[in-house]
């Protein structure tokens, strides 16, 4: 055969060959020896710099690495009690005074205060709510729930600085609320509300002024007097609240002056009281009133640490105390219904609804936890920005246990702060509708959530559309079988109001709507066309 004629590849030499087989073995080589390196690297420990620093037995939990509660300053009260503390342990290191000690056998331990065993009245307790003016879902809630209530207590009236040192007084009556009531079902009694509260803050130094002397306490009195009788209203609740040690008895003295001048007229006085101050003296404050209404929550408030509004154990305690002095058949219990939003970074707490708590909770897909120590619901979460939230609400469960460790004392009524905040469930508790098919008295009419007052908008613009219907919610509940208490609930689903997508947001452009076209007869065609 010719060369010509030989294959393309045909090599009768095998050089080819001899070079393949080099370059093969050389590959080989080279994966062998990444291979055996990769090896040594995985069994055999690299010698690594050591660091001077504390073993540890474990890794951190997730409760160490939360954001720490803000060291916000004393509220006055703790402020005076930590004065108070300082002073007598001053006088103990100063006296002396030897007091013999007993054996710890002689010693007799201080029994936990006890409450009475929960009853079932023998009448019906006074239902009453709290109106406002500046939420528009109070008065949804006003009109929902009309039939369970006996009375609407109004924040209607405050005291307002007239500018020359003196005092005078504001109202401002919500006509539409107060003819709703009226017309729907007259035999409510509308207590409007005075306060010294002015640009959202409690002004102690106002409230001196309006009643640290005989004449401004006339002047005050004349004024509610007149408002009261020309609107008709049942009578008045005074929340003055935050009052100086000093300014104490001069309130008192205004409290008896002014229950001298309503008494005649048939009208009641009602006052609303802290439910744990030592400056007030809530015997004689209930001797010069028809009804003191004591404030059952603000365990933790807005500019607090974190925690429980209304904790089980707190609001017994303070139950205890106060009920010794005081007649169940003119006290009247206000039990709160609404939560805060810690935020980390903020000093103070976000007031929020029962159904803003839950929404939120659902948003941010955290679970809402009943702790077993307080008996109120919490949940954390972070929101888009990556800030910490710590959420701590009261709802008709925490409503239950309470009304229902109350009960014992067969207090006058329960009030519930506030109208359009609270779980509209509890209303299963209070009062009963106008014709009535008997008092609820188990835990289980508390399962279904029933759907809130404010509608949740979604996006932006002036084109409404309704996405979703009003929905009740569902929790599960365990009962104590022993007590009758709830001891623990879990939100199986969140219930929800109306929601309505804005749209129609389109920056530089307008949208021009006509209700008909030209008409001949004296609409004629427009000219921009």
């Amino acid at each position: 055969m010719s060369s010509s004629d030989s294959p393309v590849f045909y090599d009768p030499a095998g050089r080819r060959w001899r070079r393949v087989r080099r370059t093969w073995f050389a590959l080989a080589v080279v994966v062998t020896s990444l291979a055996a390196v990769f090896i040594a690297s995985v069994l055999v420990n690299p010698a690594l710099p050591s660091f001077n620093v504390r073993a540890v037995a474990s890794l951190p939990h997730t409760a160490d690495i939360k954001p720490r509660a803000l060291n916000v300053p004393a509220n006055p009260i703790q402020q005076k009690a930590g004065r108070a503390r300082a002073e007598l342990q001053h006088a103990l290191a100063t006296t002396k005074r030897v007091v013999p000690g007993k054996r710890a056998s002689e010693t007799t331990p201080v029994p936990a205060p006890v409450i009475p065993t929960p009853a079932v009245p023998s009448s019906r307790p006074l239902s009453i709510g709290f109106y406002i003016n500046w939420d528009e879902s109070s008065l949804a809630s006003l009109e929902r729930n009309l039939d369970h209530l006996d009375w609407v207590v109004a924040e209607w009236s405050h005291l307002q600085d007239d500018g020359g040192g003196g005092f005078s007084l504001a109202t401002e009556v919500d006509v539409p609320a107060l003819n709703f009531i009226r017309q729907t079902r007259p035999q409510v009694r509308v207590l409007p509300m005075v306060q010294n509260l002015v640009n959202e803050q409690w002004n102690p130094a106002l409230l001196t002024r309006a009643v640290g002397d005989e004449a401004s306490r006339q002047r005050l009195i004349a004024a509610l007097t007149t408002f009261v009788e020309t609107n008709k209203f049942a009578g008045l609740c005074v929340d003055f609240e935050e009052p100086t040690p000093a300014t104490q008895p001069a309130l008192l003295s205004f409290i008896q002056e002014l229950h001298a001048a309503f008494a005649p007229k048939g009208l009641l006085v009602v006052q609303a009281a802290p439910f744990d101050d030592p400056d007030w003296n809530y015997k004689q404050y209930a001797a010069a009133t028809d009804y003191l209404m004591l404030m059952a929550y603000d365990e933790h408030w807005a500019v607090s640490k974190p925690g429980s509004v209304a904790a089980q154990d707190w609001f017994e305690g303070n139950l205890v105390k106060r009920m010794g002095d005081l007649d169940p058949s003119r006290t009247i219990v206000a039990l709160g219904n609404y939560g805060y939003d810690w935020t980390e970074g903020k000093q103070e707490a976000q007031e929020v609804t029962f159904q803003e708590a839950v929404i939120s909770a659902r948003d941010s897909e955290a679970k809402i936890i009943f702790d077993p120590d307080s008996r109120n619901p919490n949940f954390e979460y972070d929101d888009e920005n990556e800030t910490y939230h710590s959420v701590w609400f009261l709802d008709a469960v925490t409503a239950f246990n309470q009304m229902r460790a109350a009960s014992g004392y067969r207090p006058a009524g329960f009030a519930i702060w506030r109208l359009g905040s609270e779980d509209p469930s509890v209303w299963s508790l209070l009062g009963e509708p106008s014709e009535p098919s008997g008092r609820a008295t188990s835990a289980d009419v508390l399962r279904r959530i029933v759907y809130g007052y404010q509608v949740d908008f979604e996006g932006t613009g002036e084109i409404l559309k309704v996405v979703s219907r009003p929905q009740d919610g569902w929790r599960n509940l365990d009962t104590d079988g022993a007590t009758g208490y709830i001891k623990d609930e879990q939100f199986v689903s969140i219930p929800s109001s109306y929601v309505i997508q804005r749209g129609g947001d389109h920056p530089g452009m307008i949208a021009l709507t006509f209700d008909d076209g030209p008409d001949p007869g004296g609409r004629p065609r427009s000219s921009i066309f």
